[in-house]
């Protein structure tokens, strides 16, 4: 997982994170048309496009695989699928499982034009052979693909990222940079479009790149209904990239939590049918991402649990000892006031340095410092 390299940068290379590196030079030309750029590409597909959002088991991120499907799904937009690479169930990371809707091979066989959209997350293992030819064959059929967060990575091993400008998780950029030396990578951006390739910035940009894809494919008005039903003001393309950097504040933070592992917690989310998939996904996603503790859904009775978007999830039973805490969703609050409050929770429990920490690994606009 990308936040467990955290504490390896900060073993191996404190002293060079601390003098900083060199800031990125904004292409503001760029930056004011990624949005119109995005829409241009998607008024040219199919009205009710195939959408594929693919998953290998074996760890697929948990916001970046759920968000998108979740919000394309519940916007009614064409056939949104949940592709995993093999069989079985899939492991999200940093929480939480699911039940795929299909596999590749399966997938292939009912849709042997490709999909018109290929939703690429962040990925346990970014150099899969069975992903990376899949991707480059969807590719080559014409379809968009959108690398979120990390999934710029997957991307990258594919050879999807040549001569291309880019985004991408602050963490991951310089790696992305030298792995394509022909590329150009651009700040100040929560998705770019170029040529065919659609790249995201951090997990939190997932929500307004799936609503930029609703109002490219159906419209500014369904796009502004989701939006509306998410607690989303804004989903256009502009981000301030200044302020996401390890530091040594951050990185003393992250040893000094994942050293205490006397304190770590399991924290339980209890669900059921109809739990909203965006809250799950930001609220777990949050609170494991705090070096403090690990959250997990549970659930007594039934194997599976229908979320909203109509994928079924696959929680723990009720756990015989009762967890340090509980969380409970409000379930009739929009995605993002239960992902505030969390932050707003996590910082009560853990301080403002830990709210700092899950900021920085979502890459969150924060309060930025």
């Amino acid at each position: 997982m990308r936040y467990a390299r955290f504490l390896l940068t900060a073993l191996v290379c404190l002293s060079f994170v601390t003098a900083g590196t060199a800031a990125d030079s904004p292409d503001a030309e760029v930056v004011s048309r990624a949005r119109q750029d995005l829409l241009a590409a998607l008024a040219g597909r199919p009205q009710a496009p195939v959408v594929a959002v693919i998953a290998l088991n074996e760890g697929t991120e948990t916001t970046d695989f759920l968000v998108p499907y979740a919000v394309l799904k519940r916007a009614g937009i064409g056939q949104v699928e949940a592709v995993a690479v093999e069989a079985g169930d899939v492991t999200l990371m940093p929480a939480l499982r699911i039940v795929p809707d299909t596999t590749l091979a399966a997938f292939d066989a009912r849709h042997p034009r490709g999909a018109d959209v290929v939703i690429v997350p962040a990925m346990h293992v970014d150099n899969d052979p069975r992903v990376l030819q899949w991707l480059q064959r969807q590719a080559a059929n014409g379809a968009l693909i959108v690398g979120i967060c990390s999934g710029a990575k997957v991307l990258s091993q594919a050879g999807l990222l040549r001569a291309k400008r880019f985004t991408g998780h602050w963490y991951d950029r310089d790696d992305l940079r030298k792995a394509n030396p022909t590329a150009r990578y651009v700040p100040n951006l929560r998705y770019l479009y170029d040529d065919g390739i659609v790249t995201t910035t951090g997990v939190s940009a997932s929500l307004p790149l799936s609503l930029a894809l609703v109002e490219g494919i159906a419209g500014e008005k369904r796009a502004a209904d989701a939006a509306h039903a998410l607690g989303v003001a804004d989903w256009s393309a502009p981000h301030a990239s200044d302020g996401f950097r390890l530091d040594a504040s951050r990185l003393w933070t992250i040893a000094s939590q994942w050293l205490a592992f006397w304190r770590h917690e399991t924290l339980a989310i209890p669900v059921s049918d109809g739990v909203d998939d965006v809250s799950l996904a930001l609220v777990s996603d949050a609170w494991s991402r705090t070096w403090r503790s690990e959250a997990i859904a549970t659930h007594e009775g039934t194997r599976t649990v229908r979320m909203a978007s109509g994928l079924r999830l696959v929680p723990q039973p009720d756990l015989p000892v009762t967890p340090v805490r509980t969380i409970a969703l409000a379930s009739h609050a929009p995605a993002m006031t239960n992902f505030k409050a969390a932050l707003d929770a996590i910082e009560q429990r853990y301080g403002s340095s830990t709210r700092d920490l899950v900021a920085l690994s979502l890459e969150y606009p924060d309060g930025l410092r």
